[in-house]
């Protein structure tokens, strides 16, 4: 979506500190938290399909919200509607991916095709870059973010074309709660991938800073998504290698070192070396994921999937906190710590 690439810019000009920007940032992941679980649980329990429909309309009603009232509290109504958005996507999608592959026989190409599917949503983030400043220069924020309203419900239109792969008989028997206690459940035995999941994703949440740091870092704001363009291209470049390349424990800890350079140095360059860290942070995250998926054995994928989100969601928390009290650099120490319990486990 425009706006994304321009979001922290425009709550920094509308006169939002860094503290109120990661107070909204926390906002939106309270909402997660709170909605996370719940919402996988109806996507197993009705319609994974369904689930990214109505994620899409909440999404750009939260964008929306954005345009028409630029202000705190407009900001944090907009972000709790695209939490509730991305509560509905989050695991929803990953299982309807994986059961339509296992309703083939082909479940073991689902980490291939994860880290294709990663790698486009990366690499579109370049002409979106392109189009985001386009946009910016002619109409400001506010163009960017109808535009990306349109782009929104564009993709709930695309969503409601899916194929959905029928359930067993029994899924139209189990009521809503069942289906809930039942991921839930699953979670525990496998709690090692979850937590996995849960450190490595939560990291993304990082992300949300990309365009701040390239502002700090002495980069004119029209210039900011150009500037920023490579950053997704790495992240792209890691996550197809993730599907040619088996894990290695050492990446996420080389990442993190990167990204404690970058900060130190703090001049234009470094956004090459905020980069390869997100290329390296992206090749695992990838790898993550398709474990869990594997080790998943019950019909509640969805939900076992939103329990290792809502983990990250929490776990964003000390992102935002430690932007805060030390921007990047401390993030990188934050990354080191997560990469030894990664590879120790």
């Amino acid at each position: 979506m425009p706006i994304y690439a321009l979001y922290a810019l425009l709550f920094a000009d509308s006169g939002l500190s860094d503290t109120s920007i990661s107070v909204l940032f926390a906002i939106w992941s309270t909402t997660a938290i709170v909605f996370e679980v719940p919402s996988g649980a109806i996507a197993d329990r009705f319609s994974r399909r369904s689930s990214l429909v109505a994620a899409g309309v909440l999404q750009a009603s939260g964008y929306a919200a954005w345009v028409l009232f630029p202000s705190f509290w407009g900001f944090a109504a907009g972000f709790v509607l695209w939490g509730l958005g991305g509560t509905l996507t989050s695991g929803a999608f990953e299982a309807l991916l994986y059961d339509g592959l296992a309703a083939n026989g082909d479940e073991s190409s689902y980490g291939r095709l994860n880290a294709r599917i990663d790698t486009i949503g990366l690499i579109a983030q370049v002409p979106i870059a392109v189009v985001a400043t386009a946009l910016f220069s002619f109409g400001g924020y506010q163009l960017a973010g109808w535009v990306s309203v349109a782009m929104c419900l564009a993709s709930s239109v695309i969503a409601s074309r899916f194929p959905e792969p029928p359930r067993g008989s029994d899924d139209d028997e189990i009521g809503y709660f069942a289906t809930l206690r039942t991921g839930v459940r699953e979670a525990v035995p496998i709690k090692r991938a979850v937590l996995a999941v849960a450190l490595v994703y939560a990291i993304d949440a990082f992300e949300e800073y990309f365009t701040l740091l390239a502002q700090d870092w002495r980069v004119p704001t029209v210039w900011v998504p150009m500037a920023t363009i490579g950053v997704p291209l790495l992240g792209a470049a890691g996550a197809s290698l993730a599907g040619r390349l088996p894990f290695r424990g050492w990446v996420l800890f080389a990442s993190g070192v990167l990204l404690i350079v970058a900060a130190v140095l703090a001049v234009p360059f470094a956004i090459v070396l905020l980069g390869l860290f997100y290329g390296l942070y992206r090749f695992v995250l990838v790898h993550v994921e398709t474990e869990l998926q594997h080790r998943i054995e019950s019909d509640a994928r969805a939900t076992v999937t939103s329990v290792a989100a809502i983990g990250s969601e929490i776990l964003a928390f000390a992102v935002y906190g430690l932007w805060v009290l030390g921007s990047a650099a401390a993030v990188g120490v934050l990354i080191l710590v997560v990469a030894l319990v990664i590879w120790r486990r």
